[in-house]
């Protein structure tokens, strides 16, 4: 589809009204609409201007909404952060401000949900179930470690909300 740039600006500005979205989902929208390269420049520089762009308010939601609702740890956040464009020196800060215990709380939570339906034939075998879910999930091996340990230790009540 071939967009004049005007047609393209008002869509995209659009695009991101509805929701926060990073400056390289947008480049690649302009890119799918074959713009020049310069009009593109033009547009995003215009949409960061008027603020409709911005790659740190971006991350910001971005880990919010991946660890309160998908429950994904550090790990998997930031794969998906660099998958997106974004620089460490965005997201860093923004991670730094959770402290561990935010994804220890998260964590324990969802391990204590998981355990229930494990089905293992040893403490062994549920332990490494539950630290591959861990893993799975983007969360640290010694973060897994230490609440699996927890977990099946039995003392994990006060996380459990």
């Amino acid at each position: 589809m071939k967009l004049s740039e005007p047609q393209a600006l008002n869509r995209v500005a659009s695009y991101c009204s509805r929701a926060e979205r990073s400056e390289s989902s947008v480049r690649k929208k302009l890119v799918a609409w074959e713009l020049p390269d310069d009009a593109i420049k033009r547009i995003i520089d215009r949409l960061k201007k008027e603020k409709y762009l911005d790659d740190n308010r971006f991350a910001r939601s971005f880990i919010n909404d991946k660890l309160r609702f998908n429950k994904w740890g550090k790990t998997k956040i930031i794969f998906e952060l660099k998958k997106l464009n974004i620089p460490s020196s965005i997201y860093d800060p923004v991670l730094d401000e959770l402290a561990g215990d935010e994804f220890e709380k998260q964590l324990m939570h969802i391990l204590s949900v998981k355990v229930k339906s494990v089905k293992a034939k040893n403490d062994y075998d549920k332990k490494t179930k539950l630290i591959r879910f861990a893993l799975g999930r983007g969360f640290s091996m010694d973060l897994s470690i230490k609440c699996v340990d927890k977990l099946l230790g039995g003392d994990y009540e006060e996380y459990i909300s």
